[in-house]
């Protein structure tokens, strides 16, 4: 049942959706989007970019399913040295799919960026972290240490309710329908804070971006697909790493963070007790991963 009222109240008003960022009205002026590159992979993929801080070590961030740049960036705030942020192919600025997408093909995404920018560290997040278990997969030795924010899949596919609810946010950003993407988006936010005045402001910001950049059809692809194929093949990676699932989260069950960090050799795990982390435990969850990239 629609537990949401759309138009929004006065305060923020139906948007008017065209080329240049826009940003959600609540109150008191946004700050502006930083200024990204893109860059042109070895595999000709170009990948939108932002770079942010200076020196040494350098982190890699990579995002989850129809996200971006601005949703891995608050993981970053506290951690030491240069952070590297970028969209996947299919997202944002950075060139669609030509075909089926895989997890080898984000795989193939993080490394470059990750070469270009001499990274020794690496962040995923949801479909970031898949992307991350499969390039440690294939290069064990890639990274020195890595964070798993709710990771969403290993080596099952994803839930059939999980599948349909990112096959309903696919369809609904390429059918245009402002109202029809905003009921899609609505499930993002915990219950409590829907129809606040936070909860609004994440509403307008997520339909801002999504019916500005749109979504490759090809993602909802993933859905039905493996990480990696055997969490065997994780067994050799000698990286320090950090997982964080949530219970209570349909789309990042933490049975997947739990087995995941069971795969890998050196893995602390951390399972928070409710969903809707970046609401409830933000301070928390950024000091726990600055407090284990810094260390």
């Amino acid at each position: 049942m629609r537990d949401f009222r759309w138009p929004p109240p006065p305060d923020g008003g139906p948007r008017t959706y065209g080329p240049g960022p826009s940003a959600p009205r609540t109150g008191r002026p946004a700050l502006p989007e930083p200024a990204t590159e893109l860059v042109t992979t070895p595999h000709g993929v170009r990948l939108e970019r932002l770079v942010s801080g200076s020196g040494d070590p350098a982190t890699v961030f990579a995002h989850g399913f129809a996200t971006g740049i601005g949703a891995t960036r608050p993981l970053g705030s506290a951690v030491n040295g240069r952070k590297v942020f970028f969209q996947f192919r299919g997202h944002g600025r950075s060139d669609p799919p030509a075909g089926q997408l895989t997890y080898g093909d984000l795989a193939r995404d993080l490394r470059a960026i990750a070469d270009l920018s001499g990274a020794t560290r690496a962040v995923g997040a949801s479909l970031g972290a898949g992307a991350l278990c499969h390039l440690l997969a294939q290069s064990a030795e890639r990274f020195e240490r890595v964070v798993f924010f709710l990771p969403a899949v290993l080596d099952e596919p994803r839930t059939a309710a999980a599948r349909d609810r990112l096959s309903a946010l696919v369809e609904a950003v390429q059918s245009g329908d402002v109202s029809t993407v905003a009921e899609a988006v609505s499930a993002e936010t915990p219950p409590a804070v829907r129809n606040t005045p936070a909860g609004w402001a994440y509403l307008r910001q997520r339909i801002d971006q999504l019916m500005r950049d749109g979504l490759a059809s090809e993602l909802a692809g993933l859905a039905d697909q493996a990480a990696v194929a055997d969490q065997a093949d994780l067994g050799a990676v000698s990286a320090r790493a950090l997982v964080i699932g949530s219970a209570g989260d349909d789309l990042h069950p933490a049975a997947v963070a739990e087995q995941l960090a069971a795969a890998l050799p050196r893995a602390e795990l951390h399972i928070y007790d409710r969903p809707g982390i970046l609401w409830t435990e933000r301070a928390d969850l950024r000091d726990r991963i600055s407090t284990f990239l810094n260390d």
